[in-house]
């Protein structure tokens, strides 16, 4: 048998069945006995003589830890269960080797502490790990040693949860701020110190609390942006980014004294990415302040003082830094891939975020670049000139960019027939980002037929261009809709619409994708017929007789496709297809009617070809739920045969998102049909029952189901009495859900919930007033003005929330008249909740109106 380096050296063959082979060996030897395994992967490791000393240490890493948080704790359990007098030896054993001769294998070896470290130190365990590798950085002259010690500080901070390492923050900001001094000697080691002192950023809060630490830190850092080492240079910028994004507040002496300086100095290095990184900087500082600068607003409306002041450094520095943005936006290659991240669309991202943050004064100097460089007959500066103009279009006053806005447009239109495709391209983005924010300099009788002309003709050019092409014209639909919207029988985009369509269709019947140029063609088309006139109506039916050829089309040659990156561009196909007919429907409504069958028969073959796991189930359920919408009762006579994909959706619970979309189309259809879907709530219910109590399905669907129980009940009214008292229980057990004060994505999930109860309450009280059996909800009252006091009284509800339960307060009182509910309704907590309903700044103006008939409605019932 092989031995366990030659199998480690077989896992890098390029044979790839001798690499299919090792690796089935490996992971039988982990399967059989994990603890002997692991211990012969160390011994590997440690072996200076070994070839294979990088696979073992990577097969060591990859049994200990994994991405996905399910094999992660159950590599953590396989780990602990092994004696601790072994993990013991493993554990000094991987710190001995990160001193080796070999680089590489102490690299490894320290990514291997880190994910141990990981495993034990949220247990409580090898706690001793951090002060064991200080001492290695304290009685060492073996540069080997250093940088790898330090690496795997660095790895080790990066993996940990921040609180776990708080207690030893200052031992380990003392050891890294050591390596990453200007007088250490090897640069590798001040490398994987500063590497290691960005991962520590989070957790020294104390210490960055504490000026002459502060200091000395930040000294550190600035220093090293000037090493003769570029990576060196290159790590401590990306040090000063995540330090501005951390630490803000106490960056006015550091700016004053150094930053602006180092950081202006650095956008020019010749190395560009040493540049990147400085640019990179200069976005954050306007990201923060943008953030800043909304909290204020936040905080002067609700009458406070916002917590961290802004201190404008992007206005202060503008005079430095927009001369270099501009310049390094005219750095393009010809040979720059669209989705490379390069210096120009640094410098051109970090323009834009300028001009959000410091608003008018980047303005004149943008448009002095732009009228010299428009012409130019170097492409670079004319790509850069049109790409400053349309990255200021968002921040500064309309009115003060109407006036060159109105006056470019011309030459942005003819711009589009530039000889270089960059130019074009640009030019198709920055028409885009006009007719998103400043439409009204589009004059209709001037401008916009030449434009429309342009982008169609764009079209037709090279699929890098197609993207914003579609982008512009979407922007052009959505922004000259009709003055009536849906109800125009006519708008400014009606006389090209069928010339737009035309030309999206041929894009959309090309056989590849490249660039996406065939997606974005029919997401064109779905926002174009979402945002049409109804003069349009005729064009919309001749697509979509054209749209369901290509789906029944799609379908036929399904079983031909066989490589996954075939499949995977059909199913994507399928999708946009789909898609475009959902948005037809939702747009025509019910002069779908006479498509209908075609349409449902089409549509369940989808359903019937697609796998379980298919994505395409979750498109073809929304054109569903839209022709469910469209047809109201007239839908019935699809049920039956649609109902066996529906249930089995409501029953995949690993395709959450499909499930969720499945009980969406139960609140669909019991709109739809009224009191006609009675014949199907009992399975409706109980599969829905069944739902909130599986433990495998995602929780994000829970509040839906809730809410569609309000839909079950506000469309078949009394007949829910047969479900009440169950689903009175099930909300009552949801109402009693809570989030800790700091858990945030808890809080969003909390208050999601209560707004699908709120909903199911909602649809029960106005579904049993509608019958006159109000009077079953008399036993079950006191909880649900139990539930609305608590989320009256918790500072985390939202508007909506508010809202809602405003309305069910209202629908309470019209429910039960004549006093019946008056104990419940003069609770002190109900006056104060109408009160904020109606006069809060913060309320929109939807709340304030259902405030205002909800006040009307309890007063009634409290005479």
């Amino acid at each position: 048998m092989a031995s366990i380096g030659e199998i480690l050296l077989n896992t890098l063959s390029p044979d790839q069945q001798i690499r299919e082979a090792a690796t089935s060996q490996l992971e039988t030897a982990a399967n059989e006995d994990f603890k002997q395994y692991v211990v012969m992967l160390c011994q590997e490791l440690n072996n200076e003589q070994s070839q294979a000393r990088i696979p073992a240490g990577l097969a060591l890493k990859n049994a200990l830890t994994a991405r996905e948080s399910a094999r992660r704790e159950g590599m953590s359990a396989r780990w602990m269960n092994i004696d601790e007098p072994t993990r013991s030896q493993i554990k000094a054993l991987v710190l001995t080797t990160l001193g080796t001769p070999d680089l590489r294998a102490g690299v490894v070896t320290a990514q291997v502490v880190a994910a141990i470290a990981a495993i034990e130190l949220p247990m409580g365990q090898w706690e001793d790990v951090i002060r064991l590798m200080l001492q290695n950085l304290q009685t060492t002259e073996n540069t080997n040693l250093k940088q790898c010690t330090l690496q795997a500080i660095g790895f080790v901070c990066e993996t940990i949860h921040r609180d776990i390492l708080t207690t030893q923050a200052n031992s380990i900001l003392t050891a890294v701020v050591q390596g990453a001094r200007k007088d250490e000697p090897s640069e590798a080691v001040r490398l994987a110190a500063i590497s290691a002192l960005y991962n520590s950023l989070e957790f020294v809060e104390e210490n960055f609390k504490r000026e002459g630490e502060r200091n000395y830190i930040m000294q550190v850092v600035c220093e090293a942006t000037q090493s003769q080492d570029v990576q060196v240079q290159i790590a401590s910028f990306e040090c000063l980014v995540r330090i501005m994004q951390l630490y803000y507040e106490y960056m006015p002496f550091y700016m004053q004294k150094a930053l602006f300086g180092l950081t202006v100095q650095g956008m020019k290095h010749e190395n560009e990415r040493v540049a990147l990184q400085a640019v990179e900087f200069w976005s954050t500082v306007c990201e923060e302040e943008i953030d800043l600068e909304s909290a204020r607003h936040e905080a002067f409306q609700n009458g406070a003082e916002p917590d961290v002041t802004n201190y404008n450094f992007a206005k202060a520095a503008l005079p430095e830094t927009l001369p270099v943005l501009l310049q390094l936006m005219a750095k393009q290659d010809e040979d720059d891939e669209e989705d490379d991240w390069n210096l120009s669309m640094a410098a051109g991202t970090c323009l834009s975020l300028t001009a959000q943050c410091v608003g008018d004064p980047i303005v004149g100097p943008v448009i002095q670049f732009v009228e010299a460089n428009i012409r130019n007959a170097g492409w670079q500066y004319r790509e850069a000139s049109v790409m400053a103009f349309g990255s200021i279009l968002e921040g500064p006053s309309q009115e003060l960019l109407a006036p060159p806005v109105a006056q470019a447009l011309p030459f942005l239109i003819d711009m589009m027939n530039d000889p270089v495709i960059k130019v074009k391209d640009t030019t198709a983005w920055t028409l885009g980002r006009v007719s998103q924010s400043l439409v009204e300099c589009i004059k209709p009788d001037v401008h916009l037929q030449p434009l429309i002309e342009a982008l169609v003709r764009g079209l037709d050019d090279s699929n890098r261009i197609v993207s914003n092409c579609c982008l512009s014209l979407m922007n052009l639909a959505e922004q000259l809709e009709g003055e009536q919207g849906p109800d125009s029988p006519t708008s400014l985009m009606s006389p090209f619409f069928d010339g737009i369509v035309t030309a999206l269709m041929r894009i959309t019947g090309r056989s590849t994708n490249e660039a996406f140029s065939r997606t974005s063609a029919y997401e064109a088309i779905s926002i174009l017929v979402s945002h049409s006139a109804k003069d349009t109506f005729p064009t919309i039916s001749a697509l979509a007789t054209t749209i369901l050829d290509r789906l029944e089309q799609s379908i036929a040659v399904q079983n031909q496709i066989i490589g996954v990156d075939e499949r995977n561009s059909h199913n994507e196909l399928q999708s946009n297809i789909c898609s475009v007919l959902t948005n037809i429907i939702r747009r025509v409504g019910g002069e779908i009617a006479p498509m209908a069958d075609r349409i449902m028969t089409v549509l369940l073959q989808l359903l019937t070809a697609a796998s379980r796991h298919s994505t395409i189930l979750e498109d073809a359920f929304l054109a569903i739920g839209a022709l469910t919408t469209a047809l109201e009762a007239e839908f019935a006579r699809y049920l039956e045969t649609f109902a066996p994909f529906l249930f089995n959706a409501l029953q995949n619970h690993e395709e959450y998102q499909l499930c969720s979309i499945a009980v969406g189309l139960i609140g669909d259809i019991c709109r739809s049909l009224g009191a006609q879907s009675a014949t199907y709530c009992d399975n409706f219910m109980a599969t829905l029952l069944q739902n909130l109590q599986s433990p495998v399905l995602h929780r994000n669907v829970k509040p839906a189901i809730l809410s569609c129980f309000g839909d079950i009940a506000l469309a078949i009214e009394g007949q829910f009495g047969t479900y009440l008292d169950v689903t009175m229980t099930v909300l009552a057990q949801a109402c009693n859900i809570r989030a800790a004060s700091s858990d945030y994505d808890m809080i969003d999930y909390v208050n999601q919930l209560r707004e699908g109860i709120v909903d199911a309450y909602v649809g029960i009280v106005q579904g049993l007033k509608a019958s006159d059996r109000s009077a079953l909800l008399q036993p079950h009252l006191e909880h649900v003005f139990d539930f609305l006091h608590a989320v009256y009284n918790d500072p985390e509800r939202t508007d909506t929330l508010l809202r809602n339960m405003i309305g069910l307060i209202g629908d309470l009182a019209e429910s039960f008249p004549n006093g019946a509910i008056k104990m419940f309704l003069q609770a002190e907590w109900i006056g104060q909740c109408l009160k904020e309903g109606r006069s809060s700044r913060q309320n929109s103006v939807t709340t304030k109106e259902v405030a205002r008939w909800a006040k009307e409605m309890v007063k009634r019932a409290t005479l």
